[in-house]
């Protein structure tokens, strides 16, 4: 069967930058599956995805337009560090949600605190990153009814939620 939209897909891949630092990786028992074409994966990945079947292997360049977008530094703010009085203490990696502008909630990392502020980014980690993924198809296979109506993919038993 080749990948298409509503097809259950599992994969094994190695994710890296364009120095060769490993960001992330799925292999073996910890493969990644996911539906296809109902916005489970960045979209450059998806595309080069599309017609594949088991066994196949690929090599991808995304660049941050398909991938997870621009860095955007009207995402960088500077906060005064008692915004963030529920926490027991603010640390730099630490990540918070908060209410976008467009009613949304976004997700925003501490990078910086100092002299009473605390500077967060609402940028995805990777935007503005090149990503560059090695990929093979494991398993291809129709999404169930209940797959596409909860949006996920189920295990062997079902689901458990």
């Amino acid at each position: 069967m080749q990948i298409s939209k509503h097809a259950v897909v599992t994969l094994e891949y190695t994710l890296t930058d364009n120095s060769g630092v490993v960001i992330d990786q799925s292999s073996g028992d910890d493969a990644f599956e996911f539906i296809y074409g109902i916005g489970g994966i960045i979209p450059g990945l998806e595309t080069a995805l599309a017609g594949k079947e088991a066994d196949d292997e690929i090599s991808v360049t995304i660049e941050p337009g398909e991938g997870y977008g621009e860095r955007e530094e009207a995402l960088v703010d500077e906060v005064p560090v008692d915004r963030f009085d529920e926490a027991e203490e603010v640390k730099e990696g630490m990540q918070f949600q908060t209410p976008a502008e467009d009613g949304s909630t976004r997700v925003v990392t501490v990078i910086k605190i100092e002299d009473g502020k605390v500077t967060v980014d609402g940028n995805h980690p990777l935007a503005g990153v090149i990503l560059n993924f090695d990929v093979k198809v494991q398993a291809v296979r129709e999404a169930s009814e209940e797959e596409l109506e909860h949006g996920h993919v189920h295990g062997p038993g079902g689901h458990d939620h």
